[in-house]
């Protein structure tokens, strides 16, 4: 079934029974929804060439978090909206029916009527989501055959800001359109300014469309917000520029 990858507050009532997944920052657990472990998530990506490998480890995950196919589960953070992201990207990867919460907790009125926790076994079908997965050789070998969608800061796209990487820099023709570009306050701005904004910065979508940030979470917003923004090809590179950096047979450019 075709889900909107974005909803708001007004709309949670159509979705019927759902499953509200909260991304969790420092140690709060909101009441009534399901908690992501996303501290354990991001660091076993960072532990397989794609981020996503490993099958049965998130189908475990998976599992464990009470998710299935037959209910939509609707993810909202504290309104940063990255992390919420990158939770729906994971979910939607492995075929599983997913929205983003625009605005986060914050803009959620009421606890809708949820479906309970799934307790049949996971078919993840890897790949099947809108939105695709990159990993590094495949994106080397692509390039200039795709549109790098570059969500970090201006500082990171010219080498300034090297976020812990020892090398600095941008992927060759990638396009910058920084994440906080997106966002007006908590909420993603509409459709329409985002097309716009991502025309300007080139990245029409003539090609497939290849998003990344530093470590994944900006990439899932950037996305996210290709789709909302009517995008068709559109592919997270989840590892994103840290593990670029680090093969030096990946070239990096530098602002003339």
């Amino acid at each position: 079934m075709h889900i909107n990858p974005l909803v708001n507050d007004a709309d949670l009532a159509a979705l019927g029974p759902l499953r509200l997944i909260y991304v969790p920052a420092a140690d709060e657990r909101p009441q009534g929804m399901l908690n992501v472990p996303i501290e354990e998530w991001v660091e076993t990506a960072k532990r397989s060439p794609s981020g996503l490998d490993d099958l049965a480890y998130w189908q475990r995950e998976f599992e464990a978090l009470g998710v299935a196919k037959d209910t939509v589960s609707v993810v909202l953070d504290d309104g940063r909206m990255t992390e919420a992201a990158r939770v729906w990207f994971m979910l939607q990867y492995f075929g599983l029916p997913t929205t983003v919460l625009n605005g986060g907790i914050a803009a959620l009125s009421t606890l809708p009527p949820q479906a309970g926790r799934a307790t049949v076994s996971l078919q993840l079908s890897p790949g099947s989501g809108v939105v695709g997965l990159a990993e590094r050789t495949g994106l080397k070998a692509d390039l200039p055959d795709v549109q790098v969608f570059d969500a970090r800061t201006i500082q990171e796209h010219a080498g300034v800001d090297l976020k812990g990487n020892a090398r600095g820099g941008h992927l060759p023709g990638a396009a910058l359109l920084a994440h906080g570009d997106l966002l007006d306050g908590r909420h993603l701005k509409p459709a329409g300014e985002i097309a716009q904004m991502m025309d300007q910065a080139g990245i029409d979508g003539s090609k497939p469309v290849v998003t990344h940030c530093n470590g994944g979470g900006r990439a899932a917003l950037a996305a996210l917000a290709a789709v909302v923004a009517g995008r068709g090809d559109v592919r997270v590179y989840y590892l994103s520029f840290a593990d670029w950096a680090a093969d030096e047979s990946c070239p990096i450019h530098l602002p003339d």
